[in-house]
């Protein structure tokens, strides 16, 4: 039977992961969900669990936004609420000069769709990955997620435009 790790270093290991992850992870949530407070349950969730368990990851980026990813779909289908409208689903970038009426108009069109397209539209336009970066996390294929990136344009123009 392999030995366990002190539950110190546990804690010390899985606090690293967060330093490291976490913020890119919430975001994730956010746009999966469309809801700032589910997203911090799932985080906190994903988290805890690693404390719980006595592991050591390999590929953690991968791991950690499978497991988010995996818990915000899990919210989704048991919780099946709306979207609380009380927190922005966009950050402001310090420093940046943008237009709130604009970042308003966006946050609330983003809602609008549906969670696997906010994936897709957050990981490639948000995080830079490329559809078959994102085909290869999702198991979808690639076609499917530049359909829903099209699907997703073409609904936020419509939004947009009104």
């Amino acid at each position: 039977m392999p030995e366990r790790t002190p539950a110190g270093d546990r804690r010390a290991y899985v606090g690293g992961l967060y330093d490291a992850h976490g913020a890119t992870l919430y975001r994730y949530a956010v746009m999966l969900l469309a809801d700032a407070i589910a997203a911090e349950d799932v985080i906190q969730q994903v988290f805890a669990a690693l404390l719980r368990h006595d592991v050591h990851l390999e590929q953690e980026a991968h791991y950690l936004r499978r497991a988010v990813r995996n818990e915000c779909y899990s919210w989704l289908r048991t919780r099946q609420a709306a979207a609380s409208v009380s927190a922005e689903i966009l950050e402001v970038i310090p420093g940046r000069a943008s237009d709130p009426d604009q970042r308003i108009a966006l946050d609330r069109a983003i809602r609008t769709l549906p969670a696997e397209q906010r994936e897709v539209v957050h990981l490639h336009s948000f995080e830079g990955w490329t559809f078959q970066q994102i085909a290869d996390a999702s198991d979808t294929s690639i076609n499917t997620v530049a359909a829903r990136y099209r699907y997703a344009l073409a609904r936020l123009r419509q939004q947009l435009s009104t």
